[in-house]
């Protein structure tokens, strides 16, 4: 079975003004059709970065990255831009839905991207934000929910073009004990109907619900990457 990503060695240098800092250090690992990985670590580790890798939003200094078989270095900038929007979904700690749109639109929005059938993305749309427990929330902007039903509206943003990956970086890091819980709860469903799933997080309950586990210190990887 093709994995869906693969890093090889991967390293990432950023200069900075007082010299070179290097925030992964040779890391490499895979993740399967349908896996649930959780990554955990110190702030300032290289979770976040490794995702970026990951999710084709940055390069690696050096090292391999290659998505569902495909070398992301031979990649045209537009062709990784396609992947980001059709086989990636991205949730983010601080949300960042567009505060001028409603539920709605927020999730019709990345459909409309990528073109097709207006009725087709009405029925998605609806599909979804019922699926994430907002279907009477739809017309409702963001300043008008709660931290958990934004979070649910930028869950069903990140499926909205059904991918194969959804990669959080701390998706429950703005939320209390309870609603954290609660969108514990929704990863779990969405890992049970077949995404596979790479988290970030602080949260050794949402990590405990991951089927793999595997700890960052200093950019490196602590434990095996299978």
């Amino acid at each position: 079975m093709t994995p869906i990503v693969e890093g090889r060695g991967l390293t990432r240098t950023f200069s900075m003004s007082s010299g070179p800092v290097t925030a992964l250090r040779d890391v490499s690992m895979l993740i399967s059709p349908g896996e649930y990985v959780a990554i955990t670590g110190p702030s300032g580790c290289g979770k976040s970065t490794l995702l970026h890798l990951l999710g084709c939003v940055d390069a690696p200094t050096s090292g391999s990255l290659y998505f569902e078989g495909r070398d992301a270095a031979a990649l045209s900038e537009s062709e990784r831009s396609r992947i980001r929007l059709t086989r990636i979904g991205f949730v983010f700690q601080r949300f960042f839905l567009l505060p001028m749109l409603d539920a709605w639109e927020n999730v019709e929005l990345p459909q409309a991207e990528i073109g097709g059938d207006a009725v087709k993305r009405r029925s998605r749309t609806r599909e979804l934000l019922d699926y994430v427990g907002l279907g009477d929330r739809v017309h409702h902007r963001p300043s008008q929910l709660s931290g958990g039903e934004m979070q649910r509206v930028a869950i069903a943003r990140a499926l909205a073009n059904r991918p194969a990956l959804l990669l959080a970086d701390e998706p429950t890091g703005e939320l209390d004990e309870d609603t954290g819980a609660q969108i514990a709860d929704l990863f779990d469903r969405v890992h049970a109907d077949g995404t596979a799933i790479v988290v970030v997080t602080h949260n050794p309950l949402l990590a405990a619900r991951a089927t793999r586990h595997l700890t960052m210190a200093r950019g490196t990887l602590q434990a095996s990457p299978r």
